[in-house]
């Protein structure tokens, strides 16, 4: 939900009365430093960087049709937080896919534009890690995809 972020240190930190080891994670977009019980963090959505090969499983996610064909906005949006919550690349790429999709034909409501512009942003700044090259060269690539659809 976050973004990519790097593991600084772990260390020991009581939470709730027990001393447990934690992921210190400093978000690259914010500079946020975000605390994690290690126990937790596959449960969180907490994954390593996709690898290269995987940036055109991505790719051509955003090149196939729309799923989401919720027309309510409020269950529409809430389905679209969940994917992005879930950590998973492939989700977030399926919610800008869809949201881009549905704004060629209506206009967005400003919460789903903030959503659709959240998700770009997480999938262009880690495909610019996994790929080695900035975030809007991976940018200019995800939105050259999208407009091919």
């Amino acid at each position: 939900m976050h973004g990519v972020g790097q593991i600084c240190s772990i260390k020991k930190e009581v939470i709730l009365g027990e001393r447990k080891p934690c992921y210190i994670f400093e978000i690259a977009s914010s500079k946020m430093k975000v605390t994690i019980p290690t126990e937790k963090a596959k449960q969180i959505g907490i994954r390593p960087i996709i690898a290269k090969r995987e940036v055109k499983k991505v790719l051509d996610l955003l090149l196939k049709e729309e799923v989401d064909t919720e027309e309510d906005w409020k269950i529409r949006y809430q389905n679209n937080m969940n994917k992005i919550k879930s950590g998973s690349i492939y989700s977030v790429a399926e919610v800008c896919r869809d949201l881009y999709k549905r704004a060629r034909d209506k206009e967005l409501s400003l919460m789903e534009r903030r959503l659709y512009e959240s998700a770009y942003s997480l999938i262009s700044s880690e495909i610019a890690l996994s790929r080695q090259v900035t975030q809007e060269e991976a940018g200019n690539l995800i939105s050259e995809v999208l407009s091919a659809s």
